[in-house]
C-alpha cells in the first residue's frame, strides 16, 4: 500500500522542523513565566513535545534559556527521550540504506 503523496521528505522535514520550533519556544515562554512568577508550562507538556519529535527544540531551549538543566527527574525523562529518538533514527537510517 502506498503512502499518501503529501507524505515526502520534504514535508516531513518541515514537520519535524515545526515541531522543534514550538518546543524550543514552549521552553522560552516557560522561563519567562518562571521569572515572572505565573503560570507555567507543566514538565509533562514540554516532555510530550519533546517526545513526539521535539528533542532537538528541547535540548536548544534548555541550552540557551538556561531552563529546566538541573531538575529531576525531568533530565533523565527527557535524556531517555533523545535516545529514543536516536535508536529510532539509527533503525530508520538501516531501513532506508537497506533499501
Amino acid at each position: 500500500m502506498p503512502l499518501p503523496a503529501f507524505l515526502n521528505w520534504p514535508n516531513l522535514l518541515a514537520l519535524f522542523a515545526l515541531i522543534n520550533l514550538m518546543t524550543f519556544m514552549l521552553f522560552g515562554l516557560d522561563k519567562l513565566r518562571a521569572e515572572a512568577g505565573s503560570w507555567r508550562i507543566s514538565e509533562g507538556t514540554l516532555l510530550a513535545w519533546a517526545f513526539f519529535g521535539g528533542s532537538v527544540g528541547a535540548y536548544a531551549g534548555r541550552a540557551i534559556f538556561r531552563h529546566k538543566t538541573r531538575k529531576q527527574p525531568f533530565c533523565s525523562h527527557l535524556h531517555q527521550t533523545a535516545a529514543l529518538h536516536a535508536a529510532a533514527a539509527a533503525i530508520a537510517g538501516g531501513w532506508i540504506i537497506a533499501g
